[in-house]
């Protein structure tokens, strides 16, 4: 939404590893195709993106592969873009939604495969996460940056997001300014 962007070493890597993945270069191996930087998309959940990788068996059975840079997290991030990724898949081959199972995250510092099933559980976090993505978007608001050094310190974006003094430009006290300039501004071009 902000449209920042920023490269550090750790973004640099990740580019590099999914340089083959976002190629669109696909390739077929006994009894699999594989696609590389499938466009997909759900109209009916307002999903669009990318998958890096896409498995297409003999059996008609679809396996999305996400490539990720370092190792598994602590939060479910990756797996709710990998279950987006599901879902849009389902969408873009006409296949009934759930269809799709299971997926995998490749992780390029294990350098393997973490199966992930896609549950009704995250199934329906991946949608509620994509409707409060799409309120901020229509809202055009951010979330209050929260300051963590294990995370922030490493982060390509840390002087564009500066999360140490965000509590005081992005917090309830601004919100708060905002809304209610808004309701003068409102209240002033109602009067004749």
């Amino acid at each position: 939404m902000e449209r920042l962007w920023a490269e550090n070493r750790s973004t640099a890597e990740g580019n590099a590893l999914h340089e083959k993945a976002h190629s669109g270069i696909g390739e077929s191996r006994p009894g699999v195709r594989i696609t590389r930087g499938l466009p997909v998309w759900s109209d009916k959940y307002g999903l669009r993106g990318f998958c890096d990788v896409v498995e297409i068996h003999r059996d008609g059975t679809l396996l999305p592969v996400e490539y990720k840079r370092g190792r598994p997290k602590a939060h479910r991030a990756d797996e709710i873009q990998l279950c987006a990724q599901a879902i849009s898949l389902e969408a873009s081959f006409e296949r009934t939604e759930g269809s799709i199972q299971t997926g995998y995250l490749f992780y390029g510092k294990q350098q393997r495969r973490t199966a992930v099933c896609f549950d009704t559980e995250l199934r329906m976090l991946t949608l509620h996460v994509a409707n409060q993505v799409r309120t901020m978007l229509e809202e055009g608001t951010t979330p209050s940056a929260t300051y963590s050094p294990k995370l922030c310190d490493r982060c390509s974006m840390i002087q564009l997001c500066q999360p140490k003094s965000m509590r005081l430009k992005r917090g309830i006290s601004n919100w708060f300014t905002k809304q209610l300039e808004s309701q003068i501004s409102n209240f002033k071009s109602k009067i004749p």
